[in-house]
């Protein structure tokens, strides 16, 4: 089962034995609203902002792209390339996983 971004940033806080009030008062933001993400309460509208989960990725030590796309925002330096090869994009978008998961292990090992 894949986590929520809410779930995720959780997860992370646990991890790091932190409280809501800790890592909000670091980011920046109102324990409430942390508490909100955490559960999914939060509408799309006032879901958080790239710089917000840019700031909450640094406070828990996570991976920045991951949390941006998991929060269903696509990362400036991931978008341009899109955006310069949107054919390469494409055909890796129609890539059954295991056909993914060959053409990841082929670049890794390049």
């Amino acid at each position: 089962m894949m986590l929520t971004f809410g779930q995720k940033i959780r997860e992370l806080r646990k991890a790091k034995a932190l409280g809501q009030r800790a890592v909000a008062a670091e980011v920046g933001i109102n324990f409430t609203y942390l508490s909100k993400i955490e559960n999914d309460k939060v509408d799309f509208a006032a879901f958080p902002s790239e710089e917000t989960i840019r700031r909450l990725a640094k406070v828990l030590d996570a991976d920045v792209d991951q949390l941006l796309l998991m929060a269903e925002k696509i990362p400036d330096r991931i978008r341009r390339r899109v955006l310069e090869r949107p054919e390469a994009f494409r055909l890796i978008a129609e890539l059954d996983d295991k056909s993914l998961d060959r053409l990841v292990e082929t670049i890794r090992v390049s």
